[in-house]
């Protein structure tokens, strides 16, 4: 999905899981309001941590993590999984540009 099409679905009141997969630290550089961090590496052992019915946008730096991450949750039986295009940089290029692209 889009930064687009995010926006406009969070303006609208829709309240998918934001599920960043970055690490702790790069949350420290930017962020989306409301997120569920779990890192990618931990993924593994904590995806039971998610409803597999839940409704899950999956987010990082560019995207491609959270990509990999998607696949993974496919596997596992996950079917309402979306995955933001160009991650949080393209939200801070495209959405807000307070904050850095790194």
């Amino acid at each position: 999905m889009t930064v687009a099409q995010l926006k406009a679905e969070l303006d609208s009141g829709a309240n998918p899981i934001l599920l960043d997969v970055r690490e702790p630290d790069e949350l420290d550089i930017s962020r989306l309001d409301g997120v569920t961090l779990i890192p990618m590496g931990e993924i593994p052992d904590r995806y039971t941590e998610l409803d597999p019915n839940s409704d899950i946008v999956l987010v990082c730096r560019s995207g491609s993590r959270s990509a990999k991450v998607m696949a993974f949750l496919d596997e596992m039986g996950f079917t309402r999984l979306r995955n933001l295009d160009g991650g949080m940089n393209a939200w801070a290029t495209e959405i807000d540009p307070s904050l850095p692209v790194y």
